[in-house]
């Protein structure tokens, strides 16, 4: 019973983490993204009463999301979110972690819990009552851990879709570019129109930066800010033209052509390869994600099977193992990773 109890409230406390989340994640942007969200429809509109359409963030909230912000590990998490337009703020994306985890740990003891009780004689309430909770917690902790980073998984993923799709537009947005500057445009009004007639994602980058510039920042340090949310090296080579020839002067438009013509055949090459070593990435994944899957689907089929590794008398054997599995299955997949990532 105490240790039913201590899972009680283990529960309680978790649903009460959860609703704090829940109440802090109903906040608002900060002060500089609302001030940019009013163009993102083109001019700035009448003002409205902010008091009455849009409610404020909560003190707590606020300054929990400030706090965390200061702290160097939450200030690249927010760099993170911004790279992968995700419209959270740090104080929101901790609180996003939080469910996460207790969410992941709970649904891993439950699914343990029912399937070793569903076929029990005394029925599955007695049996949850009665059995022990070892086997389940060490799931639960496993559940736990993916719960905790499966937002950061999810982060990278739109991260690197993002980048990858801004990557292929990149090169039509340079022609565009060079065309509207021998047109007689200004560099200004080259990337408004590139914010205006491309899609996503390069348009919504274009529009911020000429968005940051209206509001009065140097081109500079716009097309920086740019670069931290776009990490990418053709975007770079772009950003660097445009800002030695505002400092020495030049043909811009002949720089952005050549660009152009670079950044389309790397984009050429990069898919070819990525076409040749596919076939290796899947089998990296496979080899690194079997084991994993293998534990788990045994631990769901025969969690007394699983559950020898975590017996007092087996532990020190069972946990070296586990242990020395994880270390050679994470050197396996840095080599194949190492193999087929091929740098252009």
């Amino acid at each position: 019973m105490p240790t039913v109890l201590l899972v009680i409230v283990g529960i309680l406390l978790g649903g009460g983490i959860i609703a704090f989340g829940v109440i802090l994640s109903r906040g608002q942007r900060s002060v500089v993204q609302e001030r940019l969200g009013r163009y993102a429809d083109g001019a700035i509109a009448a003002p409205q009463p902010t008091a009455a359409a849009r409610p404020r963030q909560s003190p707590l909230g606020e300054r929990l999301n400030e706090w965390l912000r200061r702290r160097s590990v939450f200030g690249k998490i927010q760099s993170e979110l911004n790279a992968a337009d995700i419209k959270i703020n740090v104080g929101e994306f901790f609180a996003l972690v939080v469910i996460t985890t207790v969410g992941g740990a709970l649904i891993s003891v439950l699914a343990i819990s029912l399937r070793a009780c569903l076929l029990s004689p005394v029925g599955v309430v007695p049996c949850l009552l009665a059995r022990g909770y070892g086997e389940s917690l060490v799931f639960g902790a496993i559940g736990g851990v993916a719960g905790y980073f499966a937002p950061r998984i999810y982060i990278g993923m739109r991260k690197s879709a993002r980048l990858k799709a801004f990557d292929n537009q990149l090169g039509d947005t340079l022609n565009l570019l060079v065309n509207a500057l021998r047109s007689g445009y200004s560099v200004l009004q080259a990337m408004e129109a590139v914010s205006k007639e491309l899609p996503p994602p390069i348009s919504v980058e274009f529009r911020r930066v000429v968005q940051e510039i209206q509001l009065g920042l140097p081109m500079e340090t716009a097309l920086e800010h740019l670069l931290e949310r776009i990490s990418s090296e053709d975007l770079d080579l772009v950003v660097t033209a445009i800002n030695i020839q505002r400092e020495v002067g030049g043909n811009l438009a002949e720089i952005l052509d050549v660009i152009s013509y670079t950044i389309r055949e790397r984009v050429r090459i990069k898919g070819e390869i990525a076409t040749l070593t596919s076939q290796g990435m899947a089998t990296g994944y496979a080899i690194a994600g079997m084991p994993f899957a293998l534990m788990l689907l045994l631990g769901l089929v025969n969690p007394t099977y699983i559950g020898e590794f975590f017996r007092p008398q087996n532990q020190p054997c069972g946990w070296g193992m586990l242990i020395i599995a994880l270390i050679m299955i994470g050197i396996g997949g840095a080599i194949i990773r190492k193999i087929v990532d091929i740098e252009i």
